[in-house]
């Protein structure tokens, strides 16, 4: 049986050797540093199984990302999860997605000035593995030092770099802040999910997705007891008792990369254990 025991072993290891620290948030964490996993895509789609996974808000998320839009217009419609950081206008400061599609560049002119174009990293990326698979310049990154420094949240997984070996996809996400009940269960379906698509296009197949954690935490209430309402702790024990599931897998339509729609992913198999609820920590 092929289960998800990477992610409770993250969870076992923050808890057990993780230290108490205050957050930007006001909700103390236990925090770990350099935490890191390992998965294989050939094993199952890794979606959670030991609680029930927003599969479908996380499938809009991923594509809203890869349209490249900065305003939660469009993804509201399906999932609230980004309203919270966006602002009076339905702007998001640090969207991933428009950095993925429209990074800018500044490059310095004859006459010393500097223009700024954009860069679209996933078409550089798609382009490389179509013509130039053993590159190791397939890098993509959300970070952009001006807006990032400022923003109200900047981002959490903030670069990601593919990896072709025999005839496999392989993707390692780095990610400076991990929250390991909510963010980090998302990320790795997300980003396995997109590394598919991508191994979909070009020919190959998923090989395995690493992940690098800085801050690895699980939030907690205060020793005084106060914010215990968004304590995640009895949440991912409860999730240590519990038995892993097969993983499902994820069919996706033999679509162009840039052609696909949230109807052309299906999730087969997932069967999972009840949902348990984590207050988000803003």
């Amino acid at each position: 049986m092929r289960t998800l025991k990477e992610y409770l072993e993250l969870v076992a290891n923050v808890l057990e050797h993780g230290e108490r620290k205050p957050s930007r948030t006001g909700v103390d964490t236990i925090s770990l540093f350099g935490a890191h996993y390992s998965v294989d895509l050939a094993a199952g789609f890794p979606l959670l199984t030991t609680k029930k996974m927003q599969w479908t808000s996380l499938l809009h998320e991923l594509l809203w990302y890869l349209s490249g839009d900065n305003h939660v217009r469009n993804l509201s419609k399906h999932t609230k999860i980004w309203d919270a950081w966006a602002d009076e206008n339905g702007e998001l400061e640090t969207a991933y997605g428009h950095y993925w599609r429209h990074f800018p560049s500044a490059t310095k002119t004859a006459d010393g000035t500097w223009q700024v174009t954009e860069i679209d990293q996933i078409g550089n990326v798609l382009n490389c593995l179509r013509n130039e698979p053993t590159s190791r310049r397939m890098v993509v990154t959300a970070w952009e030092p001006g807006n990032a420094w400022g923003s109200r949240l900047p981002p959490c997984h903030y670069t990601y770099a593919f990896h072709v070996s025999g005839g496999k996809l392989n993707c390692h996400l780095t990610q400076r802040s991990g929250d390991v009940a909510l963010g980090i269960p998302f990320n790795l379906a997300a980003y396995a999910a997109l590394t598919q698509m991508l191994a979909q296009e070009v020919g190959l197949t998923p090989g395995r997705f690493a992940h690098s954690i800085v801050d690895a935490h699980i939030y907690c209430a205060k020793p005084d007891g106060s914010g215990a309402e968004f304590g995640h702790i009895d949440g991912l024990r409860e999730q240590l008792t519990r038995e892993p599931k097969p993983l499902p897998q994820l069919i996706i339509a033999d679509k162009p990369f840039e052609q696909l729609s949230f109807h052309d992913f299906e999730l087969r198999g997932y069967a999972h254990h009840p949902p348990i609820k984590f207050k988000v920590a803003v």
